[in-house]
């Protein structure tokens, strides 16, 4: 368990706090690129700032203080224009970096305007999402992980507001035993509940797991009854990306990053992009948009019964676990065993980091150098190169992540049954492709 003085160290993440100066160090998804189409403007509450995001009539985006300092309205309701945002109360307009361009009312030649500026933060966009840093300059390189960047692949991203603190979700991460019973022995009971066994999964116990550190956070790694230290879950596992990201490697796909990006102490906003392949053989369309999508968070029913339609895929299962803990979880309460230990190491390796941003050095995963942030390459299990896998059922693979809700389900059927095919037509001619 945690001290409380501790716990309040882990999870305030506002502006001068210790976790919210570490945390600040890092670039995190604010919304999807597809989602600035409709409406020029975005409500964007992160770190605890409370910002808008805008696109300009040149495409350009600009990320800066939600309030006007004239009256204090809300630029949410802003117009895009040609170089910034305007005020729609009294025709303040800004730019990207937070300069007051024009005052209307004002006299010719006042240079009132020359003194205002509100907070403004840099944007990037890569793989359909729009990326925000909110700390000290220079900014950091936006890391090009594998999944963001891998070319060949079909990508989706899902988002959910969870009413919860940033670390309850990030810890779920460095507990492999919550996948045999959250998503095998509970998963069992919902799909009993919803009266479909023709969705139920295998189950698997847990013989033996182990956590390392390496450049970018920590492997987590599982041996399951009938397996060995040879099977994938144990050689590659899969990583904790410091500090808030996930990157799993999934059948029938090549991953996802589940990203968990702190609003406030209270609430998280996580965002699952998803990157689907079908294998060599099988050629993957290029993409005019990426999907971004709302994921229902499972609240309970009207009538208090736990709303299992929700409940049959594992992000509605993760996400009921997280805010059940609480806004923030009391961790002086909380009884640690020796299968926690993984939990135990990544807070050992959040304060070690916030150690390090108190000595002046950068932390763990701040990329600066171009020459290394072409394509991060990341290790995890190869599932989807496993004999069979390519031809999982699709209500099955739909089980995983958001991808109950996907906007590309049709597309990715179609593609997983010509691998199907393909990979059957091997089989019939000994493993030669014709």
């Amino acid at each position: 368990m945690l001290g409380a003085q501790d716990n309040e160290r882990l999870t305030r993440v506002g502006p001068g706090t210790p976790m919210g100066e570490l945390l600040r160090r890092y670039w995190y998804p604010i919304g999807g690129s597809e989602e600035l189409k409709h409406h020029g403007t975005k409500r964007v509450k992160i770190l605890g700032e409370s910002l808008v995001l805008y696109r300009d009539r040149k495409g350009r985006l600009g990320l800066i203080d939600e309030t006007c300092p004239h009256r204090r309205v809300s630029l949410f309701f802003g117009i895009p224009e040609e170089d910034g945002l305007r005020c729609p109360y009294h025709g303040w307009k800004f730019s990207a970096e937070g300069r007051c361009l024009e005052q209307p009312a004002e006299p010719p030649g006042s240079t009132f305007k020359d003194r205002i500026r509100v907070k403004a933060y840099p944007v990037e966009e890569l793989a359909g999402l729009i990326w925000a840093y909110l700390g000290p300059n220079p900014a950091p390189l936006l890391p090009r992980w594998d999944l963001l960047v891998q070319p060949g692949v079909l990508r989706e991203a899902g988002w959910t507001m969870i009413p919860c603190n940033w670390l309850q979700c990030m810890e779920n991460s460095l507990d492999p035993v919550h996948v045999e019973w959250l998503h095998g022995h509970f998963d069992q009971y919902v799909v009993e509940r919803l009266g479909r066994p023709d969705l139920e999964r295998r189950t698997f116990h847990h013989e033996r797991i182990g956590f390392s550190v390496f450049e970018h956070g920590i492997i987590k790694r599982r041996v399951v009854e009938g397996g060995s230290e040879e099977d994938e879950d144990w050689r590659a596992g899969h990583p904790v990306l410091f500090p808030h990201i996930l990157r799993s490697g999934l059948a029938g796909s090549e991953g996802a990053l589940q990203c968990r990006v702190p609003m406030d102490d209270t609430h998280t906003y996580q965002v699952v992009l998803k990157a689907w392949s079908p294998g060599e053989g099988v050629e993957v369309p290029a993409q005019e948009s990426i999907p971004f999508f709302q994921v229902p968070l499972p609240t309970l029913r009207d009538d208090g019964e736990p709303p299992w339609e929700f409940l049959d895929n594992n992000s509605g299962q993760d996400m009921a676990m997280w805010y059940t803990q609480g806004p923030i979880a009391d961790r002086t309460l909380e009884k640690l065993g020796e299968s926690d230990v993984g939990i135990i190491m990544y807070r050992k390796m959040l304060e070690e980091q916030l150690e390090k941003i108190a000595g002046g050095e950068d932390p763990m995963n701040v990329f600066r150098d171009p020459a290394k942030n072409v394509l991060i390459e990341l290790p995890h299990e190869e599932k989807s190169r496993r004999g069979g896998l390519r031809r999982v059922q699709t209500d099955v693979r739909r089980r995983g992540n958001v991808s109950k809700y996907s906007k590309l389900s049709e597309q990715i059927d179609a593609l997983f049954e010509k691998a199907a095919k393909l990979e059957a037509d091997e089989e019939c001619m000994g493993g030669t492709r014709s």
